[in-house]
């Protein structure tokens, strides 16, 4: 199950592509801890745990950078044990400003690829709505930060 959004934010390019990277626990609605397992210095292939938490249910993740390009784009792949996730982050200079748009793919794994085949339609509209508000308070915490320093 594929799902996408943007959102433009008002802090330069190298800014939001940084905090967006180095601070997911702090943004994102669903992540609650994240740790650094094993960091590459050209960022590809560097992994990391990350837990989750929706609707009072957690999830480990284990993952891995699979692409990192300062300041356009990242990308990220997840494992967990009901569902592998897949999450690339692209980034636009808009001259002072930045359009960040996230593509998230989500894969069901026994059971659950069978739950996704047959309700992914109807969760479909449930992740792009959390996706639109997790790019909102990525928005809201990049501008805090950046008017915080100026």
């Amino acid at each position: 199950m594929e799902s996408s959004s943007s959102v433009e934010i008002e802090c330069p390019i190298e800014e939001v592509f940084d905090y967006t990277n180095n601070n997911v626990a702090e943004w994102s609605i669903v992540v609650v801890e994240e740790e650094i397992i094993h960091e590459t210095r050209e960022g590809v292939g560097t992994t990391f745990r990350v837990v989750t938490e929706d609707r009072g249910k957690r999830m480990d993740f284990d993952g891995v950078v699979t692409h990192f390009e300062p300041p356009t784009a990242s990308s990220i792949e997840m494992v967990g044990q009901f569902f592998d996730i897949t999450a690339d982050y692209l980034f636009e200079d808009l001259g002072g400003r930045t359009r960040v748009t996230q593509i998230s793919n989500v894969r069901g794994k026994g059971f659950f690829k069978v739950v996704f085949a047959l309700f992914g339609w109807m969760m479909k509209k449930s992740s792009c709505d959390a996706l639109e508000k997790e790019l909102s308070q990525l928005k809201r915490l990049c501008e805090e930060r950046h008017q915080a320093q100026a």
